[in-house]
């Protein structure tokens, strides 16, 4: 016996700056989630992955905004339109809170961009959610993302280890940075 149930469904905010448009991830962003992916720049968050995996990858997304009510945006630059990364607040089964993440994608770095999308983020989470503060889970070695998070005023809270990955708990501040 085959029971129909209510569509999932989920708004997902979408939130401007000057600079760029934090909007619902969407099918056709598959093709730069498989970019990124694939590269090398995926290598602190699981990656690279194979390219069948940018699938999971896009309906765990989301799925993320039907199941918990938040998830992560893909960051989109409002001069172009084209898809630079995606930043939002994850909360995984293994994960001990909900994190303030973000991913740039290829020729987007060195622009403020995952500072700007990031700062949102977290000013939505904060403001509208009622989430914080939250944390960032950073590989030791992930440099960048560990100047990110202190930029955004977070500071480095204790040592963990996620899915066997040993990493620093940033703590971000509530409000501004």
């Amino acid at each position: 016996m085959i029971r129909r149930t209510e569509a999932l469904s989920v708004d997902v905010p979408v939130i401007e700056t000057d600079r760029l448009i934090l909007r619902a991830p969407r099918f056709e962003d598959l093709e730069a989630i498989t970019a990124f992916g694939l590269s090398e720049r995926s290598r602190f968050v699981g990656g690279p992955v194979e390219d069948w995996q940018s699938w999971s990858i896009l309906t765990g997304m989301i799925g993320h905004w039907i199941i918990r009510g938040f998830g992560w945006w893909m960051i989109e630059e409002r001069a172009t339109g084209r898809v630079a990364g995606r930043t939002g607040i994850g909360h995984h089964i293994d994960w001990p809170e909900p994190e303030l993440g973000w991913h740039l994608y290829d020729g987007f770095e060195g622009k403020g961009i995952a500072f700007e999308a990031a700062l949102a983020a977290r000013e939505h989470a904060h403001a509208v959610m009622g989430l914080g503060p939250l944390i960032s889970l950073i590989a030791h070695e992930n440099i960048r993302s560990r100047r990110l998070a202190e930029r955004l005023g977070a500071v480095p809270e204790s040592e963990t280890v996620i899915r066997g990955t040993p990493c620093l708990l940033f703590r971000h501040p509530m409000g501004t940075a």
